[in-house]
């Protein structure tokens, strides 16, 4: 996008995020009665397409699709699109391989995607017409596939999609000309090498597996954390302390779930500073990534109600909020 298509672009977005829920609709949310109370407050606030009837997963799954035709009404380009559903794409391809190896038909185990969706990605996995994924996965998933089927090990097919995943994200760490990607991109990137990691610890992984998983990155050297990951959980600590992140040290040490809520936040925090830029893609991606925490934020809360979670428990899983 020029110059000038940003600045038209963040025009709309400052608009559109007064709409967004804060911190305080939230907690508000939280201290509702029941699924149906909470889904009602949404619609008020615009959610869904204003019919009387619709249920959670037809308001949110509307909200999705709204934010799609934002990016594209917007002109958002490719190589922010890319990067923002990099992980759609690469778990297409590992859910296709691994149905046309079984045979078992697992719909929901697929993204929605524009160009790889379900039946794009399937056709091209059953055909082995790789030429018509984009050049840096061809090679990968004709040997993901021979792999599946010559030592039906879905582990190791996991490792080796997920690496990729993580290499095609840091690539674009380093090579974008867009400053807040290429930020937000690395920051995906630590922030898995940090889980791989920590559950390598818990499981005793030997440390060539965990190097085979972890991605290189530009903030610490992955494979010390591999060697302290096959140590134990102890040496993860102290290597994410000498590099910084003491912060996800005591969330992990307080459980899992916390350090999954600190990742979160954490990633919320980075584009927090976007509310003061003008001319960029950084407004028109934290909105996105914003919606995006709202729309699941509002499935936890109202399946939490709908199962009779306690607030105390609903909060606990909630994150901080970008409005």
């Amino acid at each position: 996008m020029r110059d000038a298509d940003y600045i038209y672009a963040v025009a709309s977005i400052r608009v559109k995020e007064k709409s967004l829920l804060t911190d305080s609709d939230i907690q508000s949310m939280i201290g509702m009665k029941s699924e149906s109370e909470v889904l009602s407050y949404l619609t008020e606030k615009g959610w869904g397409d204003s019919s009387l009837n619709s249920d959670m997963e037809t308001v949110l799954a509307t909200e999705e699709e709204n934010q799609m035709k934002l990016l594209k009404t917007l002109g958002v380009g490719a190589e922010i699109t890319d990067v923002l559903f990099v992980q759609e794409l690469y778990h297409n391809l590992k859910a296709a391989i691994k149905e046309v190896y079984s045979g078992l038909d697992d719909g929901q185990a697929f993204y929605d995607h524009d160009k790889y969706g379900k039946d794009q990605m399937m056709n091209i996995i059953k055909e082995k017409d790789f030429e018509k994924l984009p050049a840096d996965m061809q090679k990968l998933a004709e040997e993901a596939l021979d792999l599946m089927l010559t030592t039906r090990d879905g582990q190791r097919l996991d490792i080796m999609i997920d690496r990729a995943c993580l290499d095609a994200t840091e690539k674009a760490a380093a090579t974008s000309k867009d400053q807040f990607i290429a930020d937000y991109a690395e920051v995906k990137v630590v922030i898995a090498d940090i889980k791989i990691a920590v559950r390598a610890a818990d499981t005793r992984r030997p440390i060539q597996m965990i190097e085979d998983a972890l991605a290189p990155n530009r903030t610490f050297d992955v494979k010390r954390l591999a060697t302290a990951a096959a140590t134990g959980r102890d040496a993860v600590y102290e290597f994410l302390n000498n590099a910084g992140f003491q912060d996800a040290v005591e969330a992990l040490k307080d459980s899992f779930s916390a350090f999954e809520k600190w990742c979160d936040d954490y990633i919320m925090s980075m584009i927090m500073g976007q509310k003061s830029n003008i001319q960029s893609s950084g407004p028109i991606v934290a909105f996105f990534l914003a919606k995006q925490n709202e729309i699941r934020m509002a499935r936890i809360i109202m399946t939490a109600k709908a199962n009779g979670f306690s607030n105390e428990a609903i909060s606990e899983r909630v994150r901080k909020m970008y409005g």
